[in-house]
């Protein structure tokens, strides 16, 4: 079964109060987008865009009532063997500092801090900007 736009942002109003949820419009809008990515699993979604070589993993939501069953990271692989069947170079994303449960998520599907934005989310809450690069480093070494 796959989620509508307005079931996507009903979890994502669950899963975030900052940043703000995105509306069941800008969920729509985004997936029209050239070079948009939305994956979906019963319980959770991704929105990701594609641009110059690159994607961005904008959001990553999953119903709070099922979270930690592998929807997350489901969602992430998918996103990754997507990017690479596409040619990507990366896999960026920005991920609030106290996001612990996404941080560990994120860096053991291998990506890694490429850097820090500080106050992102307003207040005092830093982002932490996390890279995964998709080049395949054994043929590169044999170039």
């Amino acid at each position: 079964m796959l989620l509508d736009a307005e079931q996507m942002a009903a979890i994502h109003r669950r899963s975030f109060t900052s940043p703000r949820p995105w509306s069941a419009a800008e969920i729509r809008d985004h997936a029209e987008l050239t070079g948009a990515i939305v994956l979906q699993t019963e319980t959770g979604f991704l929105l990701a865009r594609e641009a110059a070589g690159e994607v961005e993993l904008l959001t990553l939501a999953v119903d709070p009532d099922q979270r930690r069953r592998g929807a997350g990271r489901v969602l992430v692989e998918d996103l990754l063997t997507l990017s690479k069947a596409r040619h990507a170079q990366t896999v960026f994303l920005e991920v609030a500092e106290d996001n612990s449960a996404a941080i560990a998520l994120y860096l053991s599907a291998g990506f890694a801090e490429a850097g820090r934005r500080k106050a992102y989310y307003g207040g005092e809450t830093d982002a932490l900007v996390l890279r995964h690069d998709l080049a395949d480093v054994s043929a590169a070494a044999q170039v």
